[in-house]
């Protein structure tokens, strides 16, 4: 078990990223600064036209101001951890809570916009009309958890170490800067000149700053249980290798005053606890082991929580309507495998997913069916005929997007609802014999080779789904066999694509932009822990994302979104399966949350409930 403050003081043995951070520095001349544009001071960077807030504004709108700060919040997770650090390729092994509540970027997002950022670590920016020129002016009040400053050097040092050993994410778009230099020691300068970008920026402000007196540079991109230190409002207490993990506030956060953070992270200590799967999960709350928890099973919501604690108000049954995007779930196929080569094959495969028998049966009705990669939102294309410069764009790929995709009439393949349709059947079984495909001795096959798979699971439930997926297959001629594996060999397997077919799942964020990159670029394809899971590569896959990235308003990144989500379902990477634009949370009766939702949420309430509070808890 490690405690905090046991592994925080490694030194800096890469010399040479040392001498390359004071060499940038140096050539930060004041002269050499003179012909670079002016740009007036702003107090946040919105993706289009200006932050809503204004710069003297007080504390986030979905923010309570007034909430106590005090008590212990209880959380449960499937899963474990191998790592505590979220920076680099491995960040898949380490808690994704890290994130904000220990470590701090230099500015934070607001969940009431598409996509802004407002101060933080960075009091202020200042940014041309070209979007090509930014300095970000670090708040001398800026502190880490030990109290060291936050200077400029930490800044660059954290800039340097993510491009070459970061995620893929921040090797990514760090490469396109030109250059970044110091101006003094609370200002840090970014030329992103020639960037085609509008996102790099945004990217830039988002980036999590580390001290460059605590990081082990040699073994930063290994699988690392060091503490970090981070300039958050929490420190990490007490890390124990996948069970366990134990958030305690820092009493003398540096942050507290900021109006981003005003309202926020309220509870004094946050106690993580990993579980093996959702059914364990669901015991913890009936045994009173955890306070919150969220439901992802349509037929427990419905029929299980009539125990004990819900009856006696001790937790509290609650339904969440934050208005985000839905983005897309579903069984994702692996086009590295050569059995899914075929686009029919795998359009013949979903029609197979009986969405109505399987919601009426399972899921008592609650669910709609998924049919976009942006769903709910203006960037989905579904319903939607292309517009004109979406079709002078897909004119360079001929035969892409199917017709009915382009004109916004495909949907997935409705079923009758017997859980025996026929007629789906016949038409999945047409489309597979005109691309070469037969049936002998009941087993479907091409060549010589049958059509055979494994379907990755990591629960019951994943596996009650597949189970029924399975056998609508079997009526034409598919064998597929579900597979359930634990969660550390799950991930495994998943970062390094082994498996034939799996469930996978995209949060649409409120803006498509470059997260994109590491899900269907060539680039992602074969980088080991890319979210990539279909294997997914093409031209127009990849002009599509440049596309999207370079659009300049918001007007031209829907037509650029929707034209990429017609590339995508004109591909058949995935079966897709449903969703609900609704959280289903049950909660501890002693932990609040404010009235007013965010507008724009990814996670409405982050990792750790950042908006709650504990009801009873004494002010500070």
């Amino acid at each position: 078990m490690l405690r905090a403050g046991h592994a925080i003081g490694h030194m800096i043995s890469a010399a040479r990223l040392a001498a390359l951070i004071h060499a940038i520095a140096v050539l930060s001349l004041v002269s050499a600064l003179a012909d670079t544009p002016s740009s007036a001071p702003a107090h946040g960077l919105a993706l289009y036209g200006e932050p809503a807030l204004p710069k003297d504004f007080a504390h986030f709108p979905y923010a309570y101001p007034r909430a106590p700060k005090g008590g212990a919040l209880r959380l449960g997770k499937r899963g474990g951890f191998a790592s505590l650090n979220p920076f680099n390729a491995r960040f898949a092994d380490a808690p994704q809570l890290i994130i904000g509540n220990v470590v701090e970027s230099l500015m934070t997002r607001s969940q009431d916009e598409p996509y802004s950022l407002y101060p933080l670590i960075a009091q202020s920016v200042d940014i041309d009309d070209a979007r090509e020129i930014l300095t970000f002016h670090i708040d001398p009040r800026a502190r880490f958890s030990d109290r060291t400053p936050i200077l400029a050097s930490d800044v660059l040092f954290s800039f340097e170490l993510l491009k070459s050993k970061g995620r893929p994410s921040h090797r990514a778009t760090f490469a396109l800067v030109k250059s970044a230099v110091a101006i003094d020691d609370h200002a840090v300068r970014f030329d992103l000149t020639g960037v085609k970008d509008r996102e790099a920026p945004l990217v830039l402000a988002a980036m999590p700053i580390l001290s460059r007196k605590a990081v082990n540079v040699e073994r930063f991109d290994e699988v690392d249980l060091t503490i970090p230190l981070g300039s958050g409002p929490y420190v990490i207490a007490e890390a124990k290798v996948g069970a366990r993990l134990v958030l305690r506030r820092d009493p003398d956060y540096w942050g507290r005053d900021v109006p981003s953070q005003r309202g926020l992270y309220n509870f004094d200590e946050i106690d993580l606890d990993f579980y093996r799967d959702e059914g364990a999960l669901f015991e913890a709350l009936k045994a009173g082991l955890i306070d919150y928890r969220e439901e992802t099973s349509a037929a427990r919501w419905s029929t299980g929580y009539d125990f004990p604690a819900v009856r006696n108000g001790a937790v509290f049954k609650e339904v969440i309507r934050p208005g985000r995007p839905t983005g897309m779930e579903g069984f994702v196929f692996n086009l590295r495998k050569p059995i899914f080569r075929d686009v029919r094959l795998r359009e013949a495969i979903a029609m197979m997913y009986d969405f109505e028998w399987i919601n009426a049966n399972f899921y008592g009705g609650l669910y709609v069916r998924t049919d976009s990669y942006f769903g709910e939102s203006d960037y989905a294309s579904t319903g939607r005929p292309a517009s004109a410069a979406e079709r002078a764009f897909l004119a360079n790929f001929p035969g892409v997007v199917r017709d009915d995709i382009l004109e916004g009439r495909w949907r997935p393949v409705q079923h009758d609802g017997s859980g025996r349709d026929r007629n789906v059947a016949k038409r999945a079984q047409t489309l597979l014999a005109e691309a070469g495909y037969v049936v002998v001795n009941g087993r479907l096959q091409k060549d010589g080779v049958p059509v055979t798979f494994e379907i990755m699971i990591r629960d019951r439930d994943e596996e009650r789904l597949a189970l029924n997926f399975v056998a609508s297959l079997k009526r034409i001629g598919i064998e597929a066999n579900p597979r359930l594996y634990d969660e550390i060999q799950y991930q495994r397997r998943r970062q390094r694509f082994e498996y034939d077919m799996m469930t996978g799942q995209w949060l649409a964020t409120a803006v498509p932009g470059q997260e994109q990159l590491n899900r269907w670029t060539t680039d992602s394809l074969d980088r080991e822990s890319s979210v990539n899971l279909a294997g997914a590569a093409s031209p127009a896959l990849d002009a599509a994302i440049a596309n999207l990235l370079a659009s300049r308003n918001r007007a031209d990144s829907i037509w650029a979104a929707r034209a990429l989500d017609r590339i995508l379902l004109s591909g058949f990477y995935f079966v897709p399966l449903q969703h609900t634009n609704a959280i289903w949370c049950a909660h501890g009766a002693a932990i609040r949350h404010p009235e007013r939702m965010p507008l724009v949420p990814m996670y409405p309430f982050g990792f750790t409930l950042e908006t709650w509070w504990m009801q009873g808890a004494q002010p500070r």
